[in-house]
């Protein structure tokens, strides 16, 4: 019974989501609809959790908006979504941030984890073949 919901489920998958984590600001592109006209709304903010799996994988983005913590829940497959663009990518230990709701100011910053230093940590982990 799985494999044909799989084989299913497979046709609406996106061939080639956004690679991000927990941590990370994303600019998520959204399509909105007002009537007949439509319209793309960036959404963008940090991702505070990623579940799911498969269709039914779930982001959670978190902005403040005036003042205001907004949250904001998108299926990772669905069509609305027109993209999702990685702005920074943060060096956090879980993968679920809801402490952050309760955090405001400088205390809700996530620490930047730099392209040139993630490319090191793993050419530095690499095993060294033997002579």
């Amino acid at each position: 019974m799985n494999a044909i919901i799989d084989k299913v489920e497979k046709e609406f998958l996106k061939k080639n989501p956004a690679d991000f984590r927990a941590g990370d600001v994303v600019r998520v592109d959204v399509e909105i609809i007002e009537g007949e006209s439509r319209r793309i709304q960036a959404f963008e903010g940090v991702v505070i959790s990623r579940r799911g799996h498969g269709i039914g994988t779930n982001f959670t983005v978190r902005k403040i908006s005036f003042g205001v913590g907004v949250e904001r829940t998108f299926p990772l497959h669905s069509p609305r979504i027109q993209g999702i663009k990685v702005l920074r990518s943060g060096k956090v230990r879980r993968a679920k941030l809801y402490y952050l709701r309760d955090l405001s100011g400088k205390a809700a910053r996530i620490e930047e984890v730099t392209p040139s230093a993630a490319k090191t940590a793993a050419a530095t982990t690499e095993p060294v073949a033997a002579a």
